[in-house]
Parts: structure tokens; sequence; C-alpha cells
């Protein structure tokens, strides 16, 4: 018993010196100094000959927007579209944003509400017949305090020979049907849940009558002008579209192309694409718009109160800070950041499509460079 303890800490001590070494040393970036007696726009071009570094290097693959004072100071993409690396990406790229894309299906649901359409504190169980999960509000679900177990992905890998091309209907119907107890009772705790998100576009699409893709692009993509900004997956009637980036891993040798698979036909939680162009479009959309009053734009800001007298820090699709908010996301090869600092008027959005092992190492060198 001694000797395989022994063993055992040989194996642990061994894997850790791995992991030290590894993204230690592996996982450098080059380094970047801002000297804060710089101009802004020299510290914009050493940024922008930092992010050219980084492609260069095969550590970064996307496009970058850097605003101040709704003003974009940088808007620029660095590699490429496709896996076969041949075609540039550019600001206009229409990048998928993962779970970036939560605060669009938020904006979604905020329009119905500001339409009289729904209200934040109805049930979900006003719209969905036999949904189990008592007392969750909608705003339950935009603020991640439903209690709702994230469970919509692992139920559709068990009914995968079933399942076609999963759908918002399909996966909520698995919900309901699995019943599985709630973590908590809605708002005694924050807990990120993508299945919160599948049900809000879900109710989208019973409200209204159209698919959650139709709705976004007619309600606020096109009256917004955000040209390259859609929702897309394996339920849209399109293969692809113009400007669509692709989803691949940069290997030392090739990309390999990142394919959607059958769970790839929800949305909500994911699925919308945008350019840096057009999220230069969506800052300022949280600012003021003409969908959406001040008085409602407000809400998607509030830190909810939960029953316990704390609060959490997740508002309506935005992790909320003292200077602002955020949000990231990760799924098949895209990586996504947008980070906003209401107090100063500044916004930066970085998106990757490569599977980018240093993606949170460059955001993490960017934040330092500020201080």
């Amino acid at each position: 018993m001694k000797i395989f303890l022994f063993i055992l800490l040989i194996i642990i001590v061994f894997i850790t010196i791995f992991y030290i070494c590894f993204f230690g040393f592996y996982l450098k970036v080059p380094k970047l100094k801002l000297d804060s007696q710089l101009e802004r726009e020299d510290r914009i071009r050493l940024i922008d000959s930092w992010f050219e570094a980084l492609q260069r290097e095969k550590k970064f693959n996307g496009a970058v927007l850097m605003t101040k004072d709704g003003n974009a100071l940088l808007c620029k993409a660095y590699g490429y579209a496709d896996h076969k690396l041949e075609v540039p990406l550019n600001e206009h790229s229409s990048f998928q944003l993962a779970s970036v894309s939560k605060q669009f299906t938020a904006a979604g649901i905020m329009l119905l509400k500001e339409r009289g359409m729904l209200a934040y504190d109805e049930l979900v169980s006003k719209y969905i017949p036999n949904f189990p999960y008592h007392g969750v509000s909608i705003r339950h679900l935009l603020n991640q305090t439903s209690g709702i177990s994230d469970v919509y992905i692992k139920l559709a890998y068990k009914n995968k020979k079933t399942i076609p091309v999963l759908s918002n209907q399909i996966a909520i119907d698995l919900v309901i049907k699995e019943n599985k107890p709630a973590i908590s009772e809605p708002n005694s705790r924050f807990e990120y849940s993508n299945t919160n998100y599948i049900i809000l576009a879900r109710i989208i699409e019973l409200v209204t009558g159209l698919t959650f893709e139709d709705y976004m692009q007619k309600e606020i993509f096109e009256p917004m002008g955000m040209l390259n900004t859609r929702v897309w997956n394996l339920q849209s009637r399109d293969s692809g579209f113009k400007n669509k980036t692709e989803d691949f891993e940069i290997g030392r040798n090739k990309a390999i192309e990142l394919k959607p698979s059958f769970i790839d036909g929800v949305a909500g939680d994911g699925a919308v694409y945008s350019s840096v162009a057009d999220m230069e479009i969506w800052d300022g959309f949280w600012y003021a718009n003409p969908l959406i009053s001040p008085e409602n734009l407000k809400e998607a800001f509030l830190a909810p109160a939960l029953k316990n007298g704390k609060t959490a820090n997740y508002g309506f699709g935005w992790m909320i800070t003292p200077f602002g908010m955020w949000h990231n996301g990760s799924w098949l090869g895209a990586r996504t950041f947008i980070v906003r600092n209401t107090k100063l008027k500044t916004c930066m959005v970085i998106l990757d499509n490569s599977t980018n092992l240093f993606f949170d190492k460059i955001i993490s060198v960017l934040s330092k460079s500020e201080r």
C-alpha cells in the first residue's frame, strides 16, 4: 500500500511539473509594454504590431476591436478565415461568438418585453407546456439563477441514435422528460447553465411564431445595420453565408477543420456569428438604441438580489463588474471575448477561430498592459 501511494505521489508530481512547464514556457506570448505616457495612437500602433507578431507565430488567428467614446481605435483582422489558410480575414469576417451569443439572446427577450409581449417575472411554465421546474421565471433564466442543471448536451448524446440534428425544442423536450432535480431553488444562487439560454430562445419562438434565427435577423440585426451578424447553425436553411469563417485547429504543419456535429442545431446559448465591425455597433447598442428604452436597457446590468440577501454578478447575458461588463465564449474553434468599461467608455472585442491555446494569455497581457 505504501509503495502504491509513493508511486501515485511521483505521478502527481510529474504531472504537476509537466503542466507548470507547459503553461509557463510553451504558452509564452511576445511581451507587450505600454508606457502610460505614450500617446493613444502610439499605444494602438504597438498593440497592432503585437497582434501581427502573434499571428506570425501562430498564436493568434482572428480579429480585434478597441473603441473609445464610441469610436474605433483599432478594428483589424490577422490571419485566415479558412482551414486551408487561403482566405484572409478582414474586419467584416463573421466569427462564431459561442457564449458571447447569450447577450444577443437577452436582447431578443428584452425587445419582446419592450413590446409588451412578455414580462421578465412571468413563469417559464406559462410558455412551455409541462415545464417541470416550478417557480422559474424568465428573469431567473436571464440571470442564470434558475437552478436548472446544464444537462441538455449530455441528454442529446444519450439519445443520439434518435436525433439527426438537435433543435431547441428537442433539447427542451429531453430536459422535461429527464426531469432531473434542480441544483437549487430559483433565485437562491448563480449557476451558469447553457440550458437557460436555449429555453429563452425557444420562448422567443413560441411568443413570435418565428424561428429564433428569423426573429433576430428581422427585429435586431437588420434594424441595427449589423450586416455580418446572424444566427447560424445546422437548422439554418443555407449551408453557409458570405464572410462566414471556418472553425479550425492550427497544428505544427497544417490546420484541421472543426466541423459542427449533430448537437449544433441549437441556438440561444451560442450560434450567433458577428464581425468586429458589427461589434462596434453592438457596443453602442447597450448605451442607447432605437429598439429598447433606456429604462429597459438598465435591467440588463442589474446585479440580481438572491434569496439570502446577497447579490450575484450575472446580468442579462453579461458578467457584471464595478466598471462595466464582460463575457467570453468557447466552442469548436471559437475563442471569443468582449469587455466594456462603461466608466471609461471603452470596449475591447477579441475573436479567434483557431482553438487558440494562447487566448486567455493574450487577454491577460492586454489587461495588465492597461494598468
